[in-house]
């Protein structure tokens, strides 16, 4: 895939690839559907036909997006037990994450 606008950005303890007009699943914010976010942990940018700036550890400037909706990951079952006794737990989790469309990226 070939994108002329693209950045690696930081949030959350991991990294996601933002392209301008993409939606992305990332970590869970704080927010409601419609706020506005803004990521300046930005770890790598490329801004054109060999325009690329790399950061060390970051890189100046911002991506903004907008929230489109908070929601839960799939159920990852998990299960414990313990042999020759009658120990068993049987549990799941479905880890909340915030859906996401960038809008810019300076």
């Amino acid at each position: 895939m070939s994108f002329d606008r693209y950045a690696i950005f930081e949030t959350g303890g991991k990294q996601y690839q933002a392209i301008e007009g993409k939606t992305i699943a990332i970590e869970k914010l704080d927010g409601v559907a419609g706020d506005t976010v803004e990521f300046k942990d930005i770890l790598f940018r490329k801004l054109g036909e060999g325009k690329i700036q790399i950061g060390q550890p970051h890189v100046e400037g911002s991506i903004k997006a907008k929230i489109i909706k908070h929601d839960k990951e799939k159920k990852v079952t998990v299960f414990k037990f313990k042999r020759r006794k009658k120990a068993r737990v049987k549990t799941g989790h479905r880890q909340p994450l915030t859906v996401i469309r960038i809008e810019t990226i300076q």
